[in-house]
């Protein structure tokens, strides 16, 4: 049957119309999804077969072998003109006028599906998942080799479809589609720097400082002085720790050493004329009194120049 150059073959629907934008109808809605709008008599005749809801078809450019596939929005175009999402004519290569075949399809439900964005702006949406999301839920079917559009913040973003699967044409109604994204197509990766040649030369910071020296401790510095004031006959070098001659006490002083640990005791006391014996930590404290009186001598002649010190009496230090 043939109806002004068209007609219904058999029991699939099958149509030729022409093919204009929504901008020629007040159907901008449209733009922003996968659906077209059909004359009356299609539905006429789509309701007398016994089709698969929801209703999806494939679109045809006979003049260039490109095929797409939509959705149904309304039936109420012009008989013998179908109005579809200008972007859909870019993917057909159709112009205002031109003829595209249409035909009802099944399609199976889709599980996976690559997207690639054609510029990596998309990629700097705040959220392009829930955007892509939101805008995917007014299509009704994809296919490999199409290019989608979405619109954004008073933009416009179009993304390819790379593949699909189970099939090159699938359904997204009501089903789970796991959704994959290729880089943009302009994305450029950063290129690597090159490798520094090294020169030889260390850093300034590199370099290890010089080690300072550290400074030696010197114990026991200074200069031997006699008891009586006298001056040395054979004076000793200032003591350093520089040398292991250094820690050894030197023999001719050691009189002298000793002499002036025990008798610290009794400096005050020649001053008076007096000498007192250190005594032993054992003895009673009358033992000291009484060997303190006894030991008390007369001061030295002054008349004599050498200095005797410790003369006097023996005692027991048993008592």
């Amino acid at each position: 049957m043939f109806f002004d150059g068209y007609g219904y073959h058999g029991t699939s629907f099958e149509q030729t119309y022409r093919c204009y934008p929504a901008s020629f109808i007040d159907k901008s809605q449209i733009e922003n999804g996968d659906k077209v709008i059909m004359p009356p008599s299609a539905l006429d005749r789509l309701a007398s077969l016994h089709i698969d809801y929801p209703m999806l078809f494939e679109l045809r450019n006979a003049a260039t072998e490109r095929v797409s596939h939509c959705g149904v929005l309304e039936f109420i175009a012009e008989e013998g003109v179908i109005y579809m999402p200008y972007w859909m004519m870019e993917n057909l290569l159709l112009q205002e006028g031109d003829f595209v075949g249409v035909k009802n399809m099944t399609l199976p439900k889709g599980t996976y599906v690559k997207l690639q964005p054609h510029t990596k702006d998309f990629l700097d949406i705040s959220n392009p998942k829930a955007i892509l999301e939101t805008t995917l839920r007014k299509f009704s079917c994809l296919t490999t080799g199409d290019s989608i559009m979405v619109a954004y913040n008073n933009k416009k973003y179009y993304i390819d479809v790379i593949e699909s699967k189970p099939s090159n044409a699938i359904s997204i109604i009501e089903t789970d589609c796991e959704v994959d994204f290729a880089p943009p197509l302009d994305y450029k990766e950063p290129e690597k720097p090159a490798p520094s040649i090294p020169t030889g030369k260390a850093p300034a910071e590199d370099r290890e400082l010089p080690a300072e020296a550290e400074p030696t401790l010197n114990p026991f510095t200074g200069v031997a002085r006699r008891l009586d004031g006298k001056p040395l006959k054979n004076p000793s070098p200032p003591v350093s720790s520089s040398g292991a001659k250094d820690k050894r006490p030197d023999v001719s002083n050691g009189g002298q050493s000793s002499a002036s640990s025990s008798s610290s005791q009794s400096t005050n006391r020649q001053s008076q004329g007096k000498l007192v014996f250190c005594s032993n930590t054992n003895r009673t404290r009358e033992t000291q009194k009484d060997n303190a009186k006894e030991t008390k001598q007369e001061p030295p002649n002054k008349e004599d120049p050498k200095f005797q010190p410790f003369t006097g009496k023996k005692y027991s230090l048993k008592g």
